[in-house]
């Protein structure tokens, strides 16, 4: 690799036009890149006499805000490394400080007046930024060197703690603009939490590459869609499927669907983002007819981005060819492996004992616990989660994951995650659409998944959810995901209960 991005961009003061805007609900702010770099230089300077220096760790615990990145390129400036927390999923105390051992942290929580040394509100950061330089100087990191901790979604118990090194951030957005070529006059858009730190991976791309970034939040983004008029919207799978059927409602007004997708997108879109979780075919070939490119991509807290569908080499159905660094092998059990020249990290830095062998392998190599395929050309299939193989007394193994999107693509339900609770037959647990639940319209569904099921991959009982699946729920991880443990645990007494849900007829 010649050219270390975080290296260039912490030291050199950006030449292009390229803008940050930071918007929501009545409030937008937007800042030139040089602007901002010099804001950050000065939180620098004033976290450096605060004390903060190059090797402790500042924690962020806040929703996306200009603070938040303005923390961010400050502590790589120092050569200090942050660590980002998702709102609702920790509180702002003493145990958080001591466990992450933290120098500082700031949040968005409100504190009370005994909030333990060392936890800060995050709007004191507006004001340092309005601080001298005082003849402050970047720090330069090396590419094994670790900016970040980043954690995983945490499904059951604390979430797992990673690392991630220079090489690896450098290494992912090299791999993407190589396929993407984002320049000026793009304007990428991202809401998911600024904690996972992909999404900081488009600033870092547009104070390099001189396009712009758009950073709002979910709650935010359907209202600022239309008037921040973005060329690129990267979003999981949950957010386009939401926001088809806002364009659908316009389209069953008489809209023409290029124009009704305009509409809430704006007119300037180049492309769609996806990933982090299975995509619903239906839903990416609803984008193709009505203009709109959308690529799916894949990978995982502990290899970044893996994978991707691009222009010149979409295949549909799957999540793309391994990326420029990245290599994807499948082994004796189907398991989908990603090895790469520039490793996230080797193991975690907090996690159980064992987490760190069963996922990292020599060599770079990360055994994701996906179950996939490679067609000829190297294009990635992801067939299910290695753990949600049920196998039957018959011995057969049934993958679970197609049957689950058999079922969502019927349009009655938002979700569906289903379980084997003895070798009676499976059982689905289903998230409803807001708004009154339409169970005839769920057991018609449930009669078309089984007719075009194999015999053993039928079920025969459907768990209604008593609310939508969410992330304030605990249901959703921060990427809206099913948290399929959780969901288990609380749907366990009707899940074992032959007689309760939707009976199959």
């Amino acid at each position: 690799m010649t050219v270390s991005i975080i290296n260039r961009i912490i030291t050199e003061r950006p030449t292009h036009d390229g803008s940050l805007t930071v918007t929501g609900l009545g409030h937008r702010t937007t800042v030139p890149l040089s602007a901002f770099h010099d804001r950050a230089r000065a939180v620098a300077a004033a976290l450096g006499r605060r004390g903060i220096g190059a090797g402790d760790r500042i924690g962020i615990l806040s929703a996306n805000r200009l603070e938040w990145v303005l923390l961010d390129v400050a502590a790589l400036m120092l050569g200090a490394q942050t660590a980002g927390f998702e709102p609702g999923k920790f509180s702002p105390d003493a145990d958080l400080v001591e466990r992450y051992g933290l120098d500082a942290l700031y949040t968005d929580v409100r504190l009370p007046d005994d909030a333990p040394s060392g936890v800060l509100p995050i709007s004191a950061v507006a004001g340092y930024a309005e601080e001298d330089t005082d003849g402050f100087e970047p720090e330069q990191w090396a590419a094994t060197q670790c900016t970040t901790v980043k954690f995983t979604s945490g499904s059951t118990g604390v979430p797992k703690g990673l690392e991630a090194t220079v090489g690896s951030i450098d290494s992912s957005l090299h791999a993407v603009q190589s396929l993407f070529a984002h320049q000026p006059g793009d304007d990428i858009l991202t809401f998911l939490p600024l904690s996972l730190l992909q999404q900081r991976y488009w600033l870092y791309s547009a104070l390099y590459w001189g396009h712009d970034i758009t950073i709002t939040t979910y709650q935010s983004v359907f209202a600022v869609l239309p008037s921040v008029r973005p060329t690129v919207v990267m979003g999981v799978p949950a957010f386009f499927d939401t926001a088809k059927r806002h364009i659908e409602a316009v389209i069953d007004g008489g809209v023409e669907p290029a124009k009704a997708a305009a509409e809430l997108f704006g007119d300037r879109i180049r492309y769609l983002w996806t990933g982090s979780a299975p995509a619903d075919p239906a839903t990416l070939g609803f984008y193709g007819e009505a203009g709109l490119a959308i690529f799916e991509g894949y990978g995982l807290n502990e290899t970044c981005i893996a994978t991707k569908n691009h222009p010149g080499a979409h295949r549909e159905g799957s999540v793309g060819r391994a990326l420029p660094g990245k290599e994807i092998v499948i082994d004796d059990e189907g398991i989908v492996c990603v090895r790469s020249d520039h490793p996230v990290n080797t193991a975690y830095t907090y996690a159980a004992p064992g987490d760190s062998e069963r996922m990292f392998r020599p060599g770079g190599i990360v055994r994701t616990g996906d179950l996939g395929r490679l067609d000829e050309d190297g294009f990635l299939y992801i067939l299910g989660r290695s753990d949600d193989v049920i196998v039957l007394d018959n011995a057969k193994k049934i993958v679970v994951r197609p049957i689950e999107t058999r079922f969502r693509d019927t349009g009655a339900v938002a979700e569906c995650v289903v379980y084997c609770p003895s070798q009676a037959g499976l059982v689905a647990v289903v998230s409803p659409h807001p708004g009154p639940v339409d169970t005839a319209a769920i057991g018609e569904a449930l009669a078309a998944v089984n007719a075009a099921s194999e015999r053993d991959e039928r079920i025969i009982r459907v768990i209604v959810a008593d609310e939508p699946f969410t992330v304030e729920g605990g249901l959703l991880t921060s990427q809206f995901k099913p948290i399929r443990k959780r969901i288990a645990d609380r749907y366990r007494d009707r899940i074992d209960n032959p007689k309760a849900g939707i009976l199959v007829h």
